[in-house]
């Protein structure tokens, strides 16, 4: 069975206020994913203030092994207002880039985000930060766009915020989670009862987090073997289709690859 990692950091931040704007190193994270049996995983880069020098630089990384990476456009909601359709346009002609990513710590998603996601027919990764109502305005908004939520709503393991996501989850057919960094094993499984394994993602929030411990979770939820391959794989494929199609014919046209560096086409 194939296994995907929807949700992983990679290269290097100018913040300098922690991990997540420092460094995002891969070598102990591949040996993980490699132990662990993860095929592929989707790359982003860590908060920087230049998300067009660091897609670019999660770009190269792609590039080098195209058939173990994906990448999404991360983008900042107010910084970027004014060139967003250079940002992902470039992300998604030029990379091959399969989705986008931003954070609340940023700022507030907006129309311009989410019409970008349309043109492209991209899946948004939006982190919340525990501030669940904004997903019922861009899911009614944009009932058209499919958003993932990390987290169950929350890294900060606000379980409030957490149970209130769940209701969001299982209402809107096209909001998704992820399991990232989810501590309590109790409501992921609520989660899988509520809204079901087709709206939940496999992800590690990689290289920060273990992703052989974040694997390990989902072995422990006593899945059936249709729910952990949703989870592990055919949602993030399915969610992709569109965008992972166009990658493929964007390396087709690129001269002098050869077939043995292909990205993968998964079904």
């Amino acid at each position: 069975m194939v296994i995907i990692d929807s949700h992983c950091h990679a290269g290097t931040g100018d913040g300098l206020t922690g991990a997540w704007d420092t460094r995002a190193p891969l070598l102990d994270y591949e040996q993980q994913c490699r132990r662990s049996k993860i095929r592929f995983s989707v790359l982003f880069a860590c908060f920087h203030s230049d998300y067009l020098v660091a897609n670019r630089s999660v770009a190269a990384l792609v590039r080098r092994q195209p058939d173990r990476y994906f990448g999404y456009a991360f983008v900042h909601p107010l910084r970027d207002k004014s060139r967003m359709q250079e940002l992902v346009g470039e992300a998604v002609e030029d990379h091959g880039f399969v989705g986008i990513k931003l954070h609340q710590y940023d700022g507030q998603i907006s129309r311009e985000v989410c019409e970008m996601a349309r043109k492209y027919s991209l899946p948004v990764l939006y982190d919340v930060m525990g501030r669940i109502w904004a997903v019922d305005v861009v899911a009614n908004e944009y009932p058209d766009i499919n958003f993932i939520i990390p987290h169950l709503g929350s890294f900060a393991d606000d379980w409030r915020a957490q149970e209130d996501f769940l209701f969001r989850l299982a209402s809107f057919p096209n909001v998704h989670t992820d399991t990232s960094g989810v501590r309590r094993l109790d409501l992921l499984q609520k989660a899988v009862r509520m809204a079901g394994a087709n709206k939940i993602l496999f992800g590690t929030d990689g290289p920060f987090l273990d992703a052989e411990y974040e694997l390990m979770k989902l072995r422990l939820l006593r899945l059936s073997g249709e729910e952990f391959g949703q989870m592990v794989s055919g949602n993030w494929l399915r969610l992709t289709a569109v965008a992972r199609s166009r990658r493929a014919s964007l390396a087709g046209r690129s001269a002098g690859i050869a077939a043995a560096t292909q990205p993968p086409v998964l079904r």
